[in-house]
């Protein structure tokens, strides 16, 4: 299952990467906000924090904290995933390893994490994601699913 994990880990690292590229380079140069649907947006936008820009820092030291943290927390969902003997929990958490590592990469990269998707309805809005939020979440889900559906036997 190791394997099977660390290729949707890859996978979703490299097409995390590959539409924030996209979005950088091509499709807001120069950045506008591009209205797809009346409830979305695609906007480019720049999180110094973590999910949904909580613990925002400017601080120079802040995007190396939290990518100590997200390695951190990337290692040990490494070595639960190399205890796995089932492909569902497989891939949740190469959805999650994936997600961390592309998001990693951009506080690296730019010392912030680049966002793209933006959805809202009327007055309410919901922050602006990536691709590698998008498989954190999914993968975050299906390991909760996991644990409803499995509640007992073998992990």
């Amino acid at each position: 299952m190791l394997r099977l994990g660390l290729a949707i880990a890859a996978l979703a690292l490299v097409l995390d990467q590959i539409t924030k590229w996209w979005i950088r380079a091509v499709v807001m140069d120069p950045p506008v906000d591009i209205e797809v649907t009346p409830f979305f947006k695609l906007v480019l936008a720049w999180n110094r924090g973590i999910s949904f820009s909580l613990f925002r820092s400017d601080s120079p030291a802040g995007p190396w904290i939290f990518v100590a943290i997200a390695l951190a927390v990337v290692a040990g969902l490494v070595v639960w995933l190399a205890r796995l003997d089932r492909a569902w929990p497989a891939v949740a958490l190469g959805l999650v390893i994936g997600g961390a590592l592309g998001n990693v990469a951009d506080r690296v990269r730019f010392h912030a994490v680049v966002d793209f998707l933006y959805f809202h309805w009327r007055e309410y809005y919901f922050p602006a994601f990536n691709v590698a939020d998008s498989a954190i979440s999914v993968g975050v889900a299906l390991l909760v699913l996991d644990g409803i559906v499995r509640p007992g036997g073998k992990r």
